[in-house]
């Protein structure tokens, strides 16, 4: 017990250090440094991904934001830099890489965009699904151009009835002949109507998870049809729609797998997805960290400048102990997905659960020490406040309640 308060009386020294240094900067931007114990092949796209966001992203997130502009031709910029197929396969288009390496560019960009870096993650992890489950013709078929960005995709798991309890769907498959009749709808669906692939969970058989297969369906398959495109709180540079299926006829050679599989393909996409939605949550933490610290040193209340009041000095290091904890633990739960560890579906919960929660705190922290300026939409804080609080409900609900 002593030994734990010393290292707790010791931690508290050290934040206070660096935050009454404040003014001079150099121990909150060491602290946070995001390439530290990366590799150099690591540090090297890391800074690319970084440089995209501040020149492609950062300019237009509000514009994409207030105008509700879902930035293709932006994020086929970034697919010529690798970011369409981050971990799939390169025979077919990918880019190979791990989980971690996947994370780290995924927190760059998010410190142009969470919204649209956001779609970018499921749009990959969907690639990545087709990659991983899908034969030859399959992946030959979809993931080239799906790398490339020339054709976005969406993931439809969620339906009206059905948020957390996936296991309980019930848009049907039934088959006739060579092809399967799909019914039934899907709810807040990214890219929704505005996507050409959509992977699709429904039931082909009896109740519970093994009744469930997943088929990818294309735009314009007869019986394919999209609800209005919903009003949101943030996440506004994509597109959100119900996605609806009434007799669709989707070819059984659009299956992923084998029937009953579907649930399990779900639950494997969905563990990177957390990792990647943990991610993007680091990359607009880590921005809104910068903002604030850039905030307090040019706010003056009663003639000096806020980088001087040490209750706000102690709240930003703390803020940057959070974030800096966020993402090693985020890092140890991408390096268990891509060992296969058995622990790697327990890390990929914590991190989402642990992370977003965090990292929006963090956002909130700063947008309160932003005063009311804060509060327009003339300054980037609020944004990202307003865009990662859904993280805390998508990809697995962090507080069980309705869909």
């Amino acid at each position: 017990m002593y030994c734990l308060i010393m290292l707790w009386f010791g931690l508290q020294c050290h934040l206070q250090c660096c935050a009454t240094d404040l003014n001079k900067l150099f121990s909150l931007s060491v602290c946070v440094n995001s390439a530290h114990g990366l590799s150099t092949e690591q540090r090297e796209f890391q800074k690319v991904a970084f440089d995209f966001a501040a020149n492609e992203m950062t300019p237009y997130m509000a514009e994409w934001d207030e105008k509700e502009i879902f930035p293709v031709e932006t994020m086929r910029k970034a697919a010529q830099l690798g970011f369409g197929g981050i971990y799939v396969q390169p025979e077919v288009g990918g880019s190979g890489l791990s989980r971690l390496d996947t994370s780290v560019i995924f927190e760059a960009l998010s410190t142009g965009c969470a919204s649209t870096t956001a779609y970018i993650s499921i749009h990959n992890m969907c690639n990545w699904m087709i990659d991983t489950y899908g034969n030859i013709e399959q992946r030959e078929k979809f993931c080239p151009e799906l790398c490339t960005m020339n054709k976005f995709a969406s993931y439809c798991l969620t339906e009206p009835g059905s948020g957390s309890d996936a296991a309980s769907l019930i848009t049907t498959a039934k088959l006739e002949g060579d092809h399967y009749v799909l019914n039934g709808s899907k709810a807040f669906i990214s890219g929704g109507g505005d996507t050409d692939v959509y992977v699709v969970m429904c039931r082909t058989g009896g109740k519970g998870a093994k009744g469930i297969s997943c088929v990818v369906v294309e735009k314009g398959t007869p019986g394919l049809s999209f609800g209005k495109k919903e009003k949101k709180v943030g996440w506004n540079s994509q597109p959100t729609r119900a996605v609806i299926f009434e007799d669709c006829l989707v070819p059984v050679t659009n299956r992923l797998g084998q029937e009953g599989q579907g649930f399990n393909i779900a639950m494997s996409g969905l563990n990177g997805g957390r990792i990647n939605i943990a991610s993007c949550s680091l990359g607009a933490a880590h921005a809104c960290v910068q903002l604030a610290r850039d905030h307090l040193l040019v706010r003056k209340q009663f003639g000096e400048t806020l980088s001087n009041n040490q209750f706000l000095q102690f709240k930003l290091a703390e803020m940057a102990t959070k974030l800096v904890a966020s993402r090693l633990l985020v890092r140890e739960a991408a390096l268990a997905l891509q060992e296969g560890r058995s622990d790697a579906v327990s890390l990929c919960s914590m991190a989402k659960l642990f992370v977003t929660d965090e990292c929006f705190n963090i956002c909130n922290q700063a947008l309160q020490m932003h005063g009311g300026y804060g509060y327009l939409k003339d300054y980037a804080v609020q944004q990202f406040v307003r865009d990662i609080r859904v993280h805390q409900i998508l990809e697995g609900m962090n507080t069980p309640c309705s869909p």
